[in-house]
């Protein structure tokens, strides 16, 4: 069933009414720009076609108590504004896990003096959970929607976003930066979306129409430790700590060049320079990238994916063996024209452009021949870059 109808259906036996409203926040995907928000660099990611889905309702005249129902974990909570400050339930017990998603972002909201009308909510998600394509930020985008449908503010995708991240770093305790939520908020039909990370300013800009994104999901799920991808932040602080003193102008590797980084790379220890040369190379791809998309030149856009996708398992070290076996596959196959492992790696999906024409029998010979070398059988989903959260 699609989550749409399993949403609604799910409502009228919980809560013996029809909803009033049904909302969508897709997931996303990161074309290009890998492990470069944090260093004030540019990401071009695009919200998917998956989503979660939330059929919602005020709860009962004077209750305020929010119900939540969620149909993937078969689970039930309930909150008030009082008793997600201590992030527990109506009952005293802790919020599950899933639940401080939504606690969070009431939360946010809270913090921001926007009213939070208690709500009866059910929601699910065809976005596969922990493959890197923001099942989270999704979830949260779609309870931005429903409080904002049922309150009289409105706030823009942007600020939406920004509220959700808050909610994420300070209720939820992970250290995300914008892009997930950003691209959940304001995706594009048939646009990839440029984020310069510093200002947030973003643009949009097209995907042609014969290619389609195919996101291939390597079925091992992510083993990001926190100590490895703190340590590659680490690595890219004591880089800008070291660069700033030959380049006082430095804040973050964005303010430095290529020719600059090739300069005075020898005055960085030998992991501190591969980070770092990851990202200052990122920046540029990037910056490369926009006028290719401009022109439709797509084949040389695929051509910078390849390239950053040797980066991240050369320079960054984020790739594993099955991330490596799944592009190699994908940049073999007719009609590929770039394949990366996309999100924070260690797991997790590839991104691949791929021909429109041909994308069904990309996808089935990816799968048979990834499934050949791996003995993993894995998910392949054919996407097209949609719109962002909203009501449906």
């Amino acid at each position: 069933m699609h989550p749409k109808d399993l949403v609604t259906s799910t409502f009228r036996q919980r809560f013996d009414k029809e909803p009033t409203f049904v909302a969508l926040a897709p997931g996303r995907v990161n074309i290009l720009g890998e492990h470069v928000d944090f260093n004030d660099g540019f990401v071009l990611p695009a919200a998917i076609d998956r989503a979660t889905y939330i059929a919602f309702a005020p709860a009962e005249s004077g209750s305020e108590h929010s119900t939540l129902v969620a149909v993937d974990f078969g689970e039930e909570a309930s909150f008030t504004l009082e008793s997600i400050a201590t992030k527990t339930n109506t009952d005293g017990a802790a919020l599950p896990e899933w639940a401080t998603y939504p606690a969070g972002v009431a939360w946010a909201l809270k913090e921001s003096s926007l009213t939070v009308p208690a709500i009866q909510a059910v929601f699910a998600s065809d976005v596969p959970r922990g493959a890197g394509l923001s099942s989270s930020a999704s979830v949260e985008m779609a309870f931005a929607i429903a409080w904002q449908t049922l309150s009289k503010w409105e706030l823009p995708p942007m600020q939406r976003a920004l509220l959700g991240q808050k909610a994420e770093n300070q209720y939820v305790g992970v250290n995300c930066g914008i892009m997930d939520q950003f691209a959940s908020a304001c995706g594009i039909s048939g646009k990839l979306l440029l984020l310069d990370c510093r200002s947030l300013e973003w643009q949009v800009l097209p995907v042609p129409e014969d290619v389609a994104i195919v996101i291939a999901d390597t079925c091992v799920r992510r083993k990001l430790t926190d100590g490895a991808y703190n340590q590659r932040r680490q690595a890219c602080e004591d880089a800008v700590k070291i660069l700033s003193q030959h380049l006082p102008s430095v804040k973050a590797l964005r303010d430095v060049s290529v020719d600059d980084f090739n300069r005075l790379s020898d005055q960085l220890p030998g992991v501190v320079e591969k980070r770092a040369r990851h990202v200052v190379e990122e920046i540029e791809r990037s910056r490369r990238a926009i006028p290719l998309l401009e022109q439709g030149n797509i084949r040389e856009f695929g051509q910078i994916m390849n390239e950053c996708h040797a980066s991240l398992r050369d320079l960054y070290e984020v790739s594993i063996p099955e991330l490596n076996v799944m592009v190699e596959i994908a940049q073999s196959l007719p009609g590929c024209l770039g394949a990366r492992l996309t999100g924070a790696g260690f797991g997790g999906c590839t991104a691949n452009l791929v021909e429109k024409s041909v994308a069904e029998a990309f996808a089935a010979e990816l799968a048979q021949q990834y499934e050949g070398k791996t003995s993993l059988k894995p998910e392949i989903y054919i996407c097209k870059a949609s719109d962002g959260a909203r009501l449906v």
